[in-house]
């Protein structure tokens, strides 16, 4: 279903001449500097192709033949290559190695195999003169030479005054289009392709996937065998799970462009890569807003995605969006497994449903907050929110997949969501925005789904909410407040203190905190605010049958947004009544 969902969308974007997705037998690459000769074949100069991006330089990407696959031996590109195939100089020094000379011998052979020894275009003619000699002395001198060696620096050729390169020409266009061999694969006989059902040339090797963080720079796979223990009936590595050679071009193709650098189709939840795609065009208002809920929005940019959340949310609430508009959506998950890629998870729905999810999930997190807070947290924001200090470091890398795969099923969020937040929460002493969301969020979804038996917690202060927890979250605000009117510029309130007994074992705190009280009252210098510190402490415990000497973790939660509903009333707007009392 994965590969057949990348091989469709490939076919989607192919058809698209302004997609800039690569054709068969092609892939775009980044390459930061250029060769380019004079129509003699001298060495002109090394070009530059990096552009600032931010606070870094990002290299030019190119449309090349198909990369090969490399391990350990000596394979070539066509006409593009690392420093040491494509010159045959060493990188990083000026001692030529007998590794380098094969490795651009291999470079000379490649070109050789396609054009021949005497090529008929009058370009390839030129250049694979030029490879045969190349001027070291001359590149060496260039001013870009030294920065290029050193990182071994991909490079590919083009003919001074030219724009495209010269593996774009026609000449090389009409040889790659008249091969099957893509260059990513090694042959694995014929057969029935899994994913197309089309019978052809089975791949024994797909390519490489790029972009997943923390898999290898080279790439990694999402199919692959390479040991007897992975493969049966005398099939070796890819006729273990045929898959055609234009599938498995088509597949990664796709998914590289989904993870390439800048792609607005990838985000990073915990240690999961993600990509998301529509089958269709018209899912790309949905792509943009599943970005805005998955990353954080980069600081030159603090209001990238509001708008396409804004749009997203204004399309369902109005009912605007068509049952089956932009067909089906898709969102993956890869996480790095050595040379492999797992799948942390996979979630396929239509863009209505997917789109009703997640402004589900916005729903469920909202609850009052400050001005300078954000309306709508990522995803990013709650799952930090989980961890010591706030280090997206420290989640725990499942979590992040579970969380994703709840949103997108419109599922309960997993235990660890809410664990982790009440513990935050508890080892503070404090209860922030993002931590009171998440709670919300989690127990009302427990709520719906009858697994816990309560009623659902409101956006703000809720003053009916019968629930005994909850109510003694408010009762320890309004405690904490009398504290603060009676003195006045405290570091440390009852909070720091009593909190995490007070939200686990309030049996064994609320009455000492009770009889503080009366100390508190009789400081504070306002009749009006002893008169509301009375009149709601009274009308709380009045709907407290009893104070339980133990809360279960659900009942943490409801103290803690009881707790946090109490303290951002104090700072909403007043009503006549209520003025000169907070």
């Amino acid at each position: 279903m994965i590969l057949q969902a990348l091989t469709e969308y490939y076919d989607r974007r192919a058809a698209d001449p302004e997609s800039g997705i690569a054709p068969p037998g092609w892939e775009w690459k980044a390459l930061p500097f250029l060769v380019e000769i004079d129509r003699r074949g001298s060495f002109v100069q090394l070009v530059d192709t990096r552009m600032p991006e931010g606070k870094r330089v990002v290299a030019t990407r190119y449309l090349v033949p198909k990369a090969v696959i490399r391990t350990s031996g000596v394979k070539a590109n066509l006409l593009w290559d690392n420093i040491e195939y494509a010159l045959g100089a060493e990188a990083g020094t000026e001692t030529p190695s007998a590794r380098a000379g094969r490795q651009h011998n291999a470079f000379i052979a490649a070109i050789e195999a396609h054009f021949g020894p005497a090529p008929a275009d009058a370009d390839l003619a030129l250049l694979l003169r030029f490879a045969r000699h190349v001027p070291m002395k001359a590149i060496r001198a260039d001013a870009h030479w030294a920065e290029a060696s050193a990182a071994n620096s991909f490079v590919s050729f083009r003919i001074a005054g030219e724009t495209a390169l010269l593996c774009q020409s026609d000449a090389v266009r009409a040889t790659l289009a008249g091969s099957s061999v893509t260059g990513a694969s090694v042959p694995g006989g014929t057969g029935t392709c899994l994913v197309t059902g089309a019978q052809g040339p089975i791949a024994r090797l797909h390519p490489p996937v790029k972009g997943v963080r923390g898999a290898n720079t080279s790439g990694a796979n999402i199919v692959s065998f390479n040991l007897p223990a992975f493969e049966s009936y005398g099939r070796e590595q890819g006729n273990n799970a045929p898959v055609g050679e234009a599938a498995a071009f088509a597949y990664t193709t796709a998914l590289n462009s989904l993870l390439a650098s800048g792609s607005r189709q990838r985000a990073l939840v915990a240690d999961a890569t993600v990509a998301f795609w529509g089958e269709r065009r018209e899912a790309t208002a949905l792509e943009e807003a599943l970005a805005a809920l998955f990353s954080e929005p980069a600081k030159d940019d603090p209001h990238a995605g509001t708008a396409a959340l804004a749009a997203l949310y204004a399309a369902h609430r109005s009912g605007a969006v068509p049952a089956d508009d932009g067909g089906r959506f898709y969102v993956l998950g890869l996480a790095p497994n050595a040379a492999r890629l797992a799948v942390r998870f996979w979630q396929v729905g239509t863009v209505r449903e997917i789109g009703e999810r997640i402004v589900e999930h916005f729903d469920d997190l909202e609850i009052v907050h400050g001005p300078r807070d954000p309306e709508r947290p990522t995803l990013f924001r709650v799952l930090a929110g989980t961890a010591v200090q706030g280090r997206a470091d420290d989640v725990s890398p499942l979590l992040g997949g579970e969380v994703v795969r709840s949103i997108l099923a419109g599922a309960p969020y997993p235990a660890p969501l809410l664990e982790g937040a009440i513990r935050r929460s508890r080892a503070e002493q404090d209860v922030r925005y993002i931590r009171a969301a998440t709670i919300k969020a989690c127990l009302n979804r427990l709520v719906r789904s009858s697994r816990l038996h309560a009623k659902e917690l409101t956006v703000s202060l809720d003053l009916e909410n019968p629930d005994p927890a909850y109510r003694l979250g408010r009762l320890f605000a309004v405690l904490e407040r009398a504290q603060e009117w009676a003195s006045p510029g405290l570091n440390a309130t009852i909070r720091d203190r009593y909190y995490g007994a007070a939200s686990t074992t309030p049996l064994a705190v609320f009455p000492r905190l009770l009889a503080l009280k009366n100390h508190h009252v009789a400081k504070i210098d306002s009749t009006g605010r002893q008169i509301w510190v009375e009149r709601n402490i009274g009308e709380i415990m009045d709907g407290i049958p009893g104070i339980p000497s133990h809360l279960t973790l659900a009942a943490q939660g409801a103290f803690a947004v009881g707790y946090y509903h109490e303290r951002q009333s104090f700072f909403a707007p007043k009503t006549e009544t209520q003025e000169g009392t907070h």
